[in-house]
């Protein structure tokens, strides 16, 4: 298919975008990652979240700098940390998200699930949410690869777009709460929306073109996605 003949895809991440980040799920996985650290490094707490940081700083995934520095089982990890967070007690069924993708044109847009969990921890998410069936497909951060990249890595956008089956960056929609994921696929030509959540301080410069303060928003700065009201 020509490029010009694509139908655009419209990415998805998943934590802390399509659930609040007041669920704090952020900081129970955060406890888990130190933790993890601290027993298989042999850190002390302190020891263990400066690391724990300074690897999500520098690529964007703590388990990266665990994997590439101290050979750590990713799917150990992932068993120890993703796996092991009680979501079930956290994430509940939203009605109006699920109506608001479901009021996304599936006749001028795909959708597509992309995130930097593994598959396990994506497919959960979704699926408590009770959207999972709404998505065509999901790009993961595939811990059980020898090598594997997240974003903001150009190779994580590549893959992405290739599973997704579309060459034109100029016809890649995409959301994220990520500062970083979204500066790096702004650059790359992607139609980019940045949330914020309502407590977040202001960047001092945007992330890219598109800022929001809620998957709401969506509706009003990406228009041309979405069913149009007097037909329906």
């Amino acid at each position: 298919m020509a490029e010009d003949d694509e139908k655009p895809v419209f990415f998805f991440d998943i934590d802390n975008c399509l659930y609040s980040k007041s669920l704090d799920i952020h900081r129970m996985m955060a406890e888990l990652i130190d933790k993890f650290f601290e027993d298989h490094l042999s850190l002390s707490r302190e020891d263990a979240n400066e690391l724990h940081y300074r690897y999500y700083r520098e690529y964007g995934l703590a388990i990266e700098g665990l994997v590439r520095h101290h050979k750590v089982d990713a799917l150990e990890y992932n068993s120890k940390v993703d796996d092991a967070l009680p979501l079930e007690n956290v994430i509940k069924p939203n009605p109006e998200l699920r109506q608001l993708i479901q009021d996304i044109d599936t006749s001028k847009v795909r959708l597509w699930l992309f995130t930097n969990a593994y598959i396990t921890h994506g497919k959960r998410v979704v699926k408590l949410l009770q959207i999972d069936d709404l998505f065509e497909g999901i790009t993961f951060c595939d811990y059980s690869s020898d090598k594997f990249f997240c974003k903001p890595h150009a190779e994580m956008y590549d893959k992405a777009m290739q599973e997704a089956g579309i060459k034109s960056n100029e016809k890649c929609y995409f959301v994220d709460d990520s500062y970083i994921n979204c500066k790096a696929a702004d650059a790359r030509g992607w139609k980019t929306a940045h949330l914020l959540d309502p407590a977040d301080p202001e960047p001092t410069q945007q992330a890219s073109r598109y800022q929001i303060r809620g998957l709401m928003d969506l509706r009003n700065i990406f228009p041309e996605v979405f069913k149009d009201p007097s037909s329906a």
